[in-house]
């Protein structure tokens, strides 16, 4: 595999900032489209943007988008970054527990960029998402990961097989073999161990994927992306202006502190966002706005 350079690494940071700005664009158009209904006599929400630091600035950073208070988006987020810098011994043990990497403890130097997206929707009909796609590097190694999975709060089967039909198309233009594999990692990463559930109805979930083809993986990468991008708005429009009870609402701000449970205890990249200094606030903008606990 040719080396990975900073020509690889600028292509990937523009294309999470793209990703970012388009599915911006698709969610404030879905808050315009909301004319109808409980809170659509609401302005239509906006993203608010705020850059973030790591290190005071001399580790990178990235940029905040987060809209609240919408009509059919109550809090989400789309964050974008590009940090850098040495990884400090507890984020190297992170690493190093799942994926040998060459000669990290010598050259502790990383580089990583990415996105990470949750919604968390007004209307419990509604499904709420997260989705995330990444690149990192080190001197020894460099690798992709990300997926996307639906987090419905009353489960719908058509929104279900709708939104995995997305992800295996996605899937299924790089390798047959990819879209078994990274939904049945995500059904068992997406778990709430604690609590003997699973977070939603999955999706997929990929991590070091370095198949040796960088053009290869960083092309998959996108198309994860691109996927998400169709078919998430497709089932919010869907969902948006159907009618919900108190009950339901319930059962939403319940599950909303499962997932919160779930973010906090065993999520990869909260971990990792703490560990290597990152902005405290964009690490946990996946928590939601309200929840509850039974």
């Amino acid at each position: 595999m040719a080396a990975i350079g900073e020509a690889e690494k600028a292509r990937a940071a523009f294309w999470f900032e793209e990703l970012r700005d388009r599915i911006c664009a698709a969610f404030e158009a879905i808050e315009d489209a909301r004319t109808e209904g409980p809170f659509s006599d609401l302005p239509a929400g906006r993203f608010e943007r705020k850059a973030t630091t790591r290190d005071g600035g001399k580790g990178g950073g990235g940029v905040m988008s987060v809209m609240r208070g919408g009509r059919v988006f109550e809090k989400v987020g789309v964050n974008i970054s590009t940090v850098y810098g040495e990884l400090a011994e507890p984020a190297q043990r992170s690493l190093t527990a799942r994926k040998e990497i060459p000669g990290l403890s010598g050259d502790p130097r990383f580089w990583a960029s990415g996105i990470s997206l949750v919604a968390h929707m007004r209307s419990p009909r509604a499904p709420a998402v997260h989705m995330n796609t990444r690149m990192f590097w080190t001197p020894g190694a460099a690798w992709f990961g990300g997926g996307a999975d639906l987090n419905p709060m009353i489960e719908i089967p058509e929104d279900t097989a709708d939104f995995h039909a997305a992800m295996r198309g996605a899937c299924d233009a790089h390798d047959a073999a990819y879209y078994p594999r990274y939904k049945a990692w995500a059904d068992e990463y997406f778990f709430i161990r604690h609590r003997g559930v699973a977070r939603g109805v999955g999706g997929i979930f990929y991590d070091d994927l370095a198949t040796g083809d960088w053009e290869a993986d960083f092309a998959f990468t996108q198309d994860v992306g691109r996927a998400f991008l169709k078919v998430f708005p497709e089932l919010t429009r869907r969902r948006m202006g159907e009618a919900w009870t108190d009950a339901e609402r319930e059962i939403q701000l319940v599950k909303r502190g499962f997932y919160a449970e779930f973010n906090l205890i065993y999520d990869r990249g909260t971990k990792f966002g703490l560990e290597t200094g990152h902005n405290v606030e964009a690490v946990l903008m996946s928590l939601p706005p309200e929840a509850k606990w039974p």
